[in-house]
């Protein structure tokens, strides 16, 4: 199963997330990220195995580093703001757009930081690229709307809003047709 370790935005966020890609206007190559399925992604994982398999880890072993990495990162729940736009890689290639995190980005680092060691203990594959606490609105399919993209990224300071972070997800990602399905494995109170 693909899999990820995530901090859920609530669901009392989904509208204020839409208004925020509403903002991107009506960008063709643009697709958006349904609303009420929005997160900060910790951890991608990958294909783990539902059961024991030499190549992946396990879920079972996956849960665990789960469960060490929050212990490890010591994290009391706290407060997480989400405003403002930016982009992966750049804005001269736009790949994904995203809101930000400013109030507890921190924290999502210290986790995201122990998720990463106990992961790659696991052989997990490690990040490539430094970590920033974003929660992702929209992806680039081709470049036919960038400049409503940039235009938008470079005028406009969306906020999201705040909410409380008192968990982390262990989440399960099948892709289909309608874009992905999201099913929590495991969760892990901070």
């Amino acid at each position: 199963m693909r899999a990820f370790f995530a901090v859920d935005l609530p669901d009392d966020l989904a509208p204020r997330v839409a208004d925020a890609q509403a903002a991107l206007g009506d960008a063709a190559g643009l697709a958006l990220v349904d609303p009420e399925q929005t997160h900060v992604t910790l951890k991608f994982l990958g294909d783990i195995a539902e059961d024991n398999d030499d190549t992946t880890p396990t879920l079972d072993d996956v849960i665990a580093a789960g469960k060490q990495a929050v212990e490890t990162a010591n994290v009391d729940p706290f407060e997480c703001a989400v405003e403002g736009f930016g982009v992966f890689p750049s804005l001269d290639y736009i790949s994904v757009v995203w809101a930000g995190v400013d109030a507890g980005s921190a924290e999502l680092t210290a986790l995201h930081e122990a998720l990463e060691v106990e992961t790659t203990a696991l052989g997990v594959d490690p990040e490539n690229h430094a970590f920033t606490p974003h929660v992702t609105l929209a992806r680039m399919n081709d470049a036919r709307g960038k400049e409503l993209v940039q235009e938008a990224v470079r005028e406009r300071d969306p906020e999201i809003g705040r909410f409380e972070v008192d968990a982390v997800r262990l989440v399960s990602s099948t892709l289909t047709s309608d874009g992905p399905a999201y099913e929590t494995v495991a969760s892990f109170g901070l």
